[in-house]
């Protein structure tokens, strides 16, 4: 699946502009993961930009999520290690996450979320005005960005063997090249 039909997919599944935006944030990130490791970029997004395709038929029965995504998912003939990523990124399905993809990804969901929400909190509401150390200072504010569970962003470091700060600064970087795309 090239990329553009896999965008198109989502948006045929999701409406929400801001969740759209969302799984573009997810992308980026884990493309530039994936050029981290030397890993598949185009394997990488994929999984990023499609982990919540089903996340409006699911909001209302989480434990479902990512098991829809593979029913929406399977005619295209994805890599078992996209799908089961998009599976793995669910912590209530509990399952194990066995490849770094999966690992990744599970850490990047959390993180968009909050680099967005450090970003709006800026006077400029840019994210090109945003800092590592503007992140890291939310980060350790538990009350900040409650939703961005700290505990699965910091697995970078034993599930990645990525340092936190390098970790979030990849990410930081990687949504700045889609400001345009999403909004910031």
């Amino acid at each position: 699946m090239e990329r553009q039909e896999a965008y198109e997919l989502l948006k045929k599944n999701v409406f929400n502009e801001n969740l759209i935006k969302h799984c573009v944030s997810v992308e980026s990130i884990m493309i530039k993961i994936a050029e981290y490791f030397k890993e598949d970029t185009k394997k990488w997004g994929l999984s990023g930009l499609l982990h919540d395709i089903d996340y409006e038929k699911t909001k209302d029965n989480p434990t479902t999520h990512g098991l829809i995504s593979i029913d929406i998912l399977k005619p295209f003939n994805l890599d078992d290690e996209i799908l089961e990523s998009i599976k793995g990124h669910n912590e209530m399905l509990g399952l194990e996450r066995k490849t770094l993809m999966a690992k990744a990804l599970f850490c990047v969901d959390q993180l968009s979320g909050l680099i967005v929400a450090s970003t709006l909190v800026l006077p400029s509401k840019k994210i090109q005005d945003l800092t590592l150390d503007s992140i890291m200072k939310k980060f350790k504010e538990k009350s900040f960005a409650k939703g961005a569970k700290r505990e699965n962003i910091s697995l970078c470091e034993s599930d990645l063997n990525i340092k936190l700060e390098d970790f979030i600064l990849i990410a930081l970087k990687a949504m700045q090249s889609v400001a345009s795309e999403i909004g910031l």
